[in-house]
């Protein structure tokens, strides 16, 4: 998960160049993610399993990088955030849900954070257990509330803080990667290969499946590569930079899970604990490679974590001040900062910290719900980007082949976001209509507020599917038919 914002970074030049443009795309979406990937990948599959899940997510993710990209070029207007193309290409309703699914994703994926801290120090302490102890728990709480204190006071810069965390996780990561390959064990490389003779995995194209929801968590953020566009030498040279700063990123994930395999026996990669990076390093290099990644992990987590407090405060702020949330929601405080948001922010994280004492495994679970959370503001975003190449909105003077290529590219980012779905499964489906349905509530205080009109026909089908999936989620939950 990433820890970009959507503010220029401090002391930015007037121009940057691509090098430059290409590092914050590489910062932005290397985060906690990269240090599951190992036992994410371990529990799926073996080698020839994650070189095409890297091959098909890869694919599917640059995708909708072009997508961002294009959407930036076609209706530079829309700068409000991702969930103004969906409000922009299929109403208010549409583009309220975006922005609560994006918002919920946020406070699930700063849940995540503070269980993997959890997790890590539970390697050396055994009250923090798998980061879902009441301890664990106690020390997340603690952490939301001093990161609350320390943004509502007015710390709302995180671009200095997001450079220096982005060294301090990418060199340990490169320092893994180059051990593991050292430690290369042909035999068990070779053991890997399917993983056929570790117990029954499944067929392929399952082991894939079961690899898209990590693939997709780790780069979430990736709308964010268009984000310092206005500070390009060139125009396209944002698009060279989104490319660049992608297959570096691709690669690295890639390698990472590879190495993995190189060195321990998929059983093992399946077994290992969270967060798997540590243990694995560990195996090969002794008890301070532990200590060593261990710094990494915390010091990766917590500067992604203000970052995206930052993140989802703006997410309910913006459309406060634009009228599709309540009024209330759009309140700062004397420091500036939008004050009634944050606070919000934090209870939610606070309640999903509870949550996850009663989660079977909460790091996974947390995991996967910011992961399906995210995927209704990204198949908007694409679907809008398609409607705009179909239709020929916005397209205007530009050449009949751009149009085309574009149209291409937004389907195909459409298609993989839907196949993401399909992916995630039901239960995670489920779950999301669970909490957009109580949401509309505040929708509908909105609209009221300025005397506009609830909804739209369409939009009334809409808010029947999702109240009709929440109460259908909701008894799952309550008779055990969806277990957390």
């Amino acid at each position: 998960m990433t820890t970009h914002t959507d503010e220029a970074p401090a002391g930015a030049v007037a121009k940057m160049s691509v090098p430059t443009l290409t590092a914050m795309v590489v910062g932005g979406m290397v985060g906690a993610g990269v240090f599951s990937l190992p036992a994410r990948f371990g529990v799926a599959t073996g080698i020839l399993g994650s070189l095409i899940a890297w091959a098909v997510a890869g694919t599917g993710m640059l995708m909708l990088a072009f997508v961002f990209q294009n959407l930036a070029i076609r209706k530079p207007e829309l700068d409000s955030g991702v969930f103004i193309y969906a409000k922009a290409g299929f109403g208010d309703y549409a583009g309220f849900n975006s922005a609560i699914g994006f918002w919920a994703s946020s406070i699930a994926g700063n849940t995540f954070y503070w269980v993997f801290i959890g997790a890590t120090l539970g390697a050396f302490f055994d009250g923090f257990g798998d980061g879902d102890t009441v301890l664990a728990a106690a020390l997340g709480s603690a952490g939301v509330w001093l990161f609350h204190y320390l943004i509502a006071r007015g710390v709302r810069d995180a671009a200095v803080i997001n450079q220096i965390v982005t060294v301090f996780k990418i060199i340990p990561i490169l320092v893994f990667i180059v051990v593991m390959f050292f430690y290369f064990n042909a035999g068990v490389f070779a053991d890997n290969w399917t993983a056929t003779g570790y117990g029954d995995l499944g067929d392929l194209n399952e082991q894939v499946r079961n690899t898209m929801l990590i693939t997709t968590f780790v780069f979430i953020g990736i709308e964010g590569a268009s984000v310092y566009s206005r500070y390009a030498k060139r125009r396209e040279d944002v698009g060279r930079a989104t490319v660049m700063g992608f297959l570096s990123v691709l690669s690295i994930f890639a390698l990472v899970t590879l190495s993995s395999y190189a060195v321990v026996p998929q059983p093992e990669l399946a077994d290992a604990r969270q967060p798997s990076m540590v243990s694995v390093f560990e195996s090969q290099v002794g008890h301070w490679g532990e200590i060593f990644m261990s710094v990494a992990v915390v010091v990766s987590v917590l500067g992604a974590y203000l970052a995206w407090t930052l993140m989802a405060a703006e997410v309910m702020y913006i459309p406060a001040r634009q009228d599709d949330f309540p009024e209330f929601l759009g309140r700062e405080n004397e420091a500036g900062t939008p004050i009634t948001a944050l606070v919000v922010t934090s209870l939610a994280v606070q309640g999903l910290l509870a949550l996850t004492l009663f989660v079977t495994d909460a790091l996974n679970f947390m995991l996967d719900l910011a992961t399906s959370l995210a995927l209704l503001p990204y198949l908007l975003a694409a679907a809008y980007a398609l409607k705009l190449g179909l239709t020929g909105e916005s397209y205007d003077g530009v050449a009949a082949g751009t149009r085309r290529k574009e149209t291409i590219v937004a389907g195909a980012a459409t298609a993989y976001t839907i196949f993401l779905f399909d992916a995630a499964g039901m239960k995670f489906v489920l779950l999301m209509t669970v909490i957009l349905a109580p949401a509309s509530l505040l929708y509908v205080k909105a609209r009221s507020e300025h005397g506009r009109r609830l909804f739209s026909p369409a939009e009334i089908g809409l808010f029947a599917l999702i109240v009709t999936g929440g109460i259908i989620g909701a008894i799952g939950l309550w008779t055990g038919r969806i277990t957390l």
